[in-house]
């Protein structure tokens, strides 16, 4: 699962990922993978707690869309929830490594992204960018 986060000025914050790491230098959506057992919803709140250091609540998560790998992907079967929340709070900082950006749509959707992330980053924007 996976946070688009809108800050009070309208810009969007994404996770640029450690180099030694799967897709090391692109921008993701901040994330990460579900434990067993545990809600995707709460998952998020402690990955982000986690990536952070932002506590957030579930009433402040919102579902807005996911992204998949195609049926016929080489690679790991994928699936990635997006929740969207806002933050107007002290500032935010990458505790595990990468770094951290705030980006408007249109510039969001023009940094480089894994395919996932575009897919989830041209469904939340479609219509902001028409």
């Amino acid at each position: 699962m996976a946070l688009a986060l809108c800050g009070g000025d309208g810009r969007w914050l994404m996770h640029r990922r450690p180099q030694n790491k799967h897709h090391g230098g692109l921008w993701e959506f901040p994330g990460g993978k579900v434990e067993i057992g545990e809600n995707p919803s709460l998952a998020l709140v402690r990955e982000i707690k986690e990536e952070l250091g932002l506590q957030l609540t579930l009433e402040e998560l919102e579902p807005v869309g996911f992204a998949q790998e195609p049926p016929n992907a080489t690679t790991a079967q994928l699936v990635i929830l997006l929740y969207k929340a806002s933050w107007s709070g002290a500032p935010i900082e990458a505790l595990e490594g990468g770094a951290i950006g705030w980006f408007s749509p249109a510039e969001l959707v023009a940094i480089d992204m894994p395919p996932l992330d575009i897919a989830l980053a041209r469904g939340l924007f479609e219509k902001a960018l028409d």
